[in-house]
């Protein structure tokens, strides 16, 4: 899209790419990038054509975090000639107004838009990931790292605390003691730490990173049903927080059961018969079962 000035956003062969692209900053993030990649994921979510979504960084870096540029004013949105929130949470009386929208993390918009997302993202980390360039992709599902990448959550060493709603993703990919000790210490470790803890699940080198996303993209676009990923996806991250393995069971067999009558079951069936390639008639626009999205519903509030 060439509405874009921070980010790169193309879409070939039903995979859709986002680049952050401020590579002369190592792309650090600011406000204007939050709103393009919120409406890159947007942009994802409402083309049929995209089957999955790989995000990555330009030249050497895929983000060194927050673009610290404003010196010690940097978090304190506030007292900043720019105020980047466009308005301030401060009452009259000195008090904050903290469900004020101003207060909200930008950080955690993108990573709550990129957990509602409808197709698979994976992350082709090509270089330093740190701060939110290692918190946004928490809400990312595969995870692969180039040798030469970097991660660190940092935020303590900044002054400030872990954000991007990372304090939710973080201790359940990779555990909570070894969240603790990456988040305590704030030190940056390099990609093999990364995959002993799990944060990616595989490092290749710099020069494959691209081609191994874009395998594990394709894999997922030319073989399976749009609806089910869409469905897979959010049934996996949401059951994270659920209380008992019978909330899965409800969504389970609702999913089955709606599945079972689609057009893309029996063509997944027959086409496992016939020993041919399958191509499924249901797309995310009009296929998307009528208890979607189940969340919302006052039972699962």
């Amino acid at each position: 899209m060439s509405d874009f000035t921070q980010i790169r956003y193309a879409v070939a062969d039903g995979i859709a790419t986002i680049t952050l692209d401020r590579p002369d900053k190592l792309n650090a993030f600011t406000g204007t990038m939050m709103a393009e990649l919120i409406a890159a994921f947007d942009a994802a979510d409402a083309d049929d054509a995209v089957r999955a979504v790989i995000v990555t960084g330009e030249g050497r870096a895929f983000c060194a975090g927050a673009d610290l540029s404003a010196g010690a004013a940097t978090f304190d949105y506030d007292n900043r000639a720019d105020n980047p929130r466009g308005a301030s949470p401060v009452r009259a009386d000195g008090s904050i107004d903290y469900v004020h929208d101003a207060v909200r993390d930008g950080g955690g918009r993108v990573t709550l838009r990129i957990f509602q997302s409808l197709k698979p993202v994976i992350a082709a980390i090509n270089g330093p990931a740190v701060g939110i360039g290692a918190t946004m992709l928490l809400a990312m599902d595969i995870r692969i790292a180039a040798d030469t990448a970097r991660f660190g959550f940092v935020f303590a060493r900044r002054g400030i605390v872990p954000e991007a709603c990372s304090s939710w993703f973080l201790p359940r990919i990779v555990g909570i003691a070894q969240a603790l000790e990456w988040c305590f210490s704030g030190r940056v470790f390099p990609a093999s730490e990364a995959l002993a803890g799990r944060l990616v699940s595989k490092v290749v080198p710099a020069a494959d990173l691209i081609a191994e996303a874009m395998r594990i993209a394709r894999e997922i676009a030319d073989n399976t049903a749009p609806v089910s990923i869409a469905l897979t996806r959010q049934m996996m991250w949401r059951m994270l927080g659920a209380a008992s393995p019978m909330d899965a069971h409800k969504i389970d067999s609702r999913a089955i059961y709606s599945r079972g009558r689609s057009g893309d079951a029996k063509e997944g069936v027959m086409s496992f018969i016939e020993k041919r390639p399958a191509a499924f008639p249901e797309t995310v626009a009009d296929g998307m079962p009528d208890f979607y999205p189940w969340w919302e519903e006052p039972q699962y509030g």
